[in-house]
């Protein structure tokens, strides 16, 4: 819990240490352990954490049900103004137990001790089982044994319910101090009117600035084909002043009241700014993209490997707009700062709204520009069909790494089986052929070698008188 109040955070920081002796001897804490001792003797006291009566001879403590320790430094009691001892010491947070509970318990937390008690139950159990069979224990034994069966009478149930009922009431006071108190109806008459001061300047500056942007938009808009990048950051600049007259015009009541003093100088500051970064950007791209560390590597990646297969001049023209697009939001940036340090900055909750817009504006509308500018630009679109033309070396390779790949697709449609297969019969053949002794025996080599491979013999018959008739042509199939 934070305070946004100074005055009350003051308190908190001084509120001092917690002192136990302070709490423990309280004057109703010692009235209500009297009275505990009173109901032990007439046998009447029950313990609030197991819901047995407790014995005449037993020990017993009167435990804060919430820690003492934890009111202390609890921020709500602080704003509500009350005393720890008042709330610490009161009937419902006090409760009598054996003393073996409350020491275990120290300071925690109910839920948290509770959660560590079932946790521990297992080995606590099975050290109750080793003591009890033990033929002789020490003194030492007994206390620790006596110690453990106390801490297993413990009802987990009565005891989150005793801790439910003692923080509701303590909640219950705190809140209905603090609500019902004057003090925070000062707060809150406080808050509410500074947070509708806040909202108001930001509303009212939500419209100036919504002026702005689409008056500059307007501009670019109606921008044509052929313009150079100076006549279009101009036109930007020349939207950012026309969108602030529209505002005035629209909203002259309120910008009227602007003029009566702080914030006539800051506004007036805050558009001379903007308008002077669409003057002078053309001046310092280069040194902007020069700084944009993300946007090089990018356009390296691009101009260097290309991802996406573009054309030389294509990709020179994707470089460019990565490179213009990291400058733009550079000098948005830089607009953040320079905004930061005038007068409007320095307004209450409206500041970094300003400075937030104006770096987003300016890096938005440059953006756009750029963008418009390589897009619409003849010289521009000359270059860059120019370079489009242009076969570069890396071309040529991909056109045969291109052919190569048309190639492979072919080969592996292959049966390579088969074409093994038909080579070896081809050097069978060839070899025969290299060794025929005489005209007929290679005539019947090649015969041989024509029904291996199924091939259509082209004529018919004897080939001597085949070729006599002048009427019969060779057929190749």
């Amino acid at each position: 819990m934070g305070y946004k109040n100074k005055k009350n955070a003051e308190a908190y920081a001084n509120r001092g240490q917690y002192d136990t002796r302070e709490y423990h001897q309280d004057k109703r804490y010692i009235r209500i352990n009297r009275k505990a001792s009173e109901s032990k003797k007439n046998g009447t006291l029950e313990d609030a954490y197991t819901g047995k009566t407790v014995a005449r001879n037993a020990k017993m403590d009167l435990d804060h049900v919430v820690s003492a320790k934890e009111i202390h430094n609890d921020p709500g009691r602080i704003l509500a103004g009350l005393e720890g001892t008042d709330l610490a010491n009161s009937e419902n947070n006090l409760k009598s137990t054996d003393r073996s509970i409350n020491r275990s318990m120290q300071d925690k937390n109910i839920e948290d001790y509770l959660q560590k008690w079932e946790a521990n139950r297992p080995q606590r159990q099975e050290r109750i089982n080793e003591l009890k069979i033990k033929d002789s224990l020490s003194d030492k034994e007994r206390k620790e044994l006596t110690k453990l069966e106390k801490l297993e009478q413990i009802d987990p149930e009565k005891m989150r319910e005793e801790n439910k009922k003692a923080r509701t009431a303590y909640e219950r006071k705190i809140a209905g101090t603090y609500y019902t108190g004057s003090k925070f109806l000062k707060d809150t008459t406080i808050a509410v009117g500074k947070r509708g001061i806040e909202m108001g300047l930001r509303q009212a500056m939500g419209f100036v600035f919504m002026e702005i942007w689409m008056a500059a938009k307007e501009e670019i808009q109606a921008l044509s084909s052929g313009k150079d990048l100076k006549d279009m950051l101009e036109a930007v600049a020349t939207g950012v002043k026309r969108g602030m007259e529209n505002a005035k015009a629209k909203y002259k009541e309120f910008l009227a009241k602007f003029k009566e003093g702080f914030l006539a100088g800051a506004l007036a500051s805050l558009t001379t700014t903007i308008c002077n970064i669409f003057f002078t950007t053309a001046k310092n791209l280069v040194k902007c993209i020069r700084q944009i560390y993300a946007s090089v590597i990018q356009a390296g990646k691009i101009l260097l490997f290309n991802p996406d297969n573009l054309a030389f001049g294509d990709r020179m023209k994707a470089t460019i707009t990565i490179l213009a697009t990291g400058a733009s939001v550079l000098v948005g940036s830089a607009v953040g700062e320079l905004m930061s340090k005038t007068p409007i900055a320095t307004i209450p909750e409206v500041g970094p709204v300003v400075v937030t817009f104006c770096s987003s504006l300016v890096s938005g509308l440059l953006s756009c520009t750029l963008l418009i500018f390589l897009d619409r630009s003849k010289f521009i679109n000359d270059i860059i069909n120019g370079l489009n033309g242009l076969q570069t070396v890396v071309d040529n390779y991909r056109e045969i790494a291109d052919a190569f790949e048309r190639l492979a697709a072919k080969l592996e449609s292959f049966d390579i089986e088969k074409f093994r297969a038909e080579i070896e019969e081809y050097s069978k053949i060839a070899t025969k052929i290299g060794n025929a002794g005489s005209e007929q025996e290679l005539n019947n080599i090649l015969h041989s070698a024509y029904k291996t491979f199924n091939i259509k013999i082209p004529w018919k018959g004897n080939f001597d008188s085949f070729m006599g008739n002048k009427s019969n042509h060779l057929v190749f199939e």
